[in-house]
């Protein structure tokens, strides 16, 4: 038996008539704490490239696609940007299935290795001066890569970190994986700003950009260390335990068909969950910047701000999760969205460092309704046997669809409209999808996963 749990058996009463019930899973602290560091580590990773692509955008159109137009410019770099999205459901129906079939550690250390090496290959693009149409061309393979390797990543860390972790705190150490978001995101842009702060413009642009890019092969290297020491999680390792003819491969089609309600609920949970997510970290400092004309220092360290108190107030969110549930804190946050994101908005654009201050402030606060809560809520809705591909089909389709390309499609609406409040009507709408699926899913604080034992602290 794994040292990760211990049976706890309830033993029949009686041979004739009485049933076993199933045996309890007493979680061992000191590899789920290592556990949930694997996974956030991971997840920091993602999105400090993520953060860190958001951040220089401006930087980036002027090195990849040279144009006389700065929108123009932009909008080809978010075009790159969200072209690794569309990659991603390629990438969940791939891993997802081969995580179900030989295991969520074995998958979690492939894509990390993948999702490193796409990274640090921008690092090392020669610019458009330099090679050309070659240059955007290998940035976008670059971001294919990446977004590949991302298709089977979040599903994967927090079914990780879901299945290790004891039924009562499943939504307070599963909050650490966007802690690790958090910690990525804050990462890339203090990067950002001090090398905005310290350098020219000409020195930015020719050579400062590729630092950030860079830092991912040691990070991989260090994640990688820690997900290859990582024992197989309690639920996976109790599937593989079961014969075979009990445990019988899941084609594809029925990860999908056969779950077709809970995957409805996942693509509305993610939508809302990731279009207020990347308008806040990653499109925001571009609305600023470009839509606004704000300072670009000051408005990276606005949202570097906004980040650090959402961090602090993270595992104290996820911790309320497990007492009050996941629902009543996902719908304040769909409701909040719908009801303060044009004042929020107004203030930000009222441009007092003051006044962007307190509106980005309240969008980052509810935000961390959906990154408190999502993390247990999703794997939740899906049983063992499927869960890693079910809800990785579920989640980078919705991503695709909707989170990744937020910022390209904002931006455009933008340009075609010239109404500066977009971003306001986006969340709302998405807030409006979300709180449909809210009122549809069933609460899952401190009850055991579909498909799997009861787990209990040790």
């Amino acid at each position: 038996m794994s040292a990760a749990t211990v049976a706890a058996s309830r033993s029949t009463t009686s041979s004739s008539s009485a049933t076993a019930a199933p045996p309890a899973t007493v979680t061992d602290s000191a590899l789920v704490r290592r556990a949930v560091k694997a996974a956030a580590l991971g997840n920091a990773m993602e999105w400090f490239d993520f953060g860190v692509y958001s951040y220089i955008a401006v930087t980036l159109g002027k090195v990849f696609f040279p144009s006389g137009d700065p929108t123009a410019q932009l909008l080809s770099t978010f075009g790159a940007f969200a072209a690794a999205f569309l990659v991603r459901p390629l990438g969940g129906m791939i891993f997802g299935p081969l995580g179900d079939r030989v295991g969520r550690q074995k998958v979690l250390a492939l894509t990390m290795i993948m999702m490193a090496a796409g990274t640090f290959a921008i690092g090392l693009i020669p610019s458009y001066a330099s090679i050309g149409v070659w240059a955007p061309v290998l940035l976008l393979a670059a971001r294919l890569v990446q977004g590949f390797s991302t298709g089977g990543e979040y599903a994967g860390a927090s079914t990780f970190i879901a299945e290790y972790a004891p039924d009562k705190r499943r939504g307070f150490l599963g909050s650490w994986l966007e802690f690790g978001t958090l910690a990525g995101y804050i990462g890339g842009a203090g990067l950002v700003t001090l090398m905005t702060a310290l350098l020219s413009a000409d020195d930015l642009t020719s050579w400062g950009w590729r630092i950030p890019f860079l830092i991912a092969g040691p990070m991989g290297l260090i994640g990688l260390y820690l997900r290859m020491r990582l024992e197989e999680t309690p639920a996976f390792a109790a599937e593989l335990e079961k014969a075979e003819s009990e445990r019988p491969k899941v084609p594809l089609r029925d990860m999908i068909t056969g779950q077709w309600k809970a995957l409805l609920l996942c693509v509305g949970l993610v939508l809302v969950f990731n279009v207020t997510d990347y308008m806040l970290l990653s499109y925001m400092p571009s609305y600023l910047t470009s839509e606004l004309k704000y300072d670009e220092t000051h408005g990276l360290l606005v949202v570097l701000g906004v980040m650090a108190l959402m961090m602090i107030v993270q595992p104290f969110a996820g911790a309320l999760t497990d007492r009050v549930g996941r629902r009543p804190v996902i719908a304040a946050g769909c409701v909040g969205f719908l009801l303060l994101s044009l004042p929020a908005l107004l203030l930000i654009r009222e441009g007092s460092l003051l006044a962007v201050g307190l509106g980005m402030a309240a969008l980052g606060l509810l935000l961390v309704c959906f990154t408190s809560a999502m993390p247990a809520a999703l794997p939740a809705l899906f049983p063992t046997r499927v869960r890693y591909g079910s809800l990785s089909i579920g989640f980078n389709v919705s991503v695709s669809l909707f989170g990744g390309t937020t910022p390209l499609v904002v931006t455009a609406l933008i340009g075609a409209t010239g109404n500066l409040m977009m971003p306001a009507y986006y969340m709302m709408a998405a807030a409006v999808v979300g709180g449909v699926a809210v009122w549809f899913m069933a609460e899952s604080a401190g009850r055991p996963l579909p498909g799997s034992a009861p787990a209990v602290e040790g």
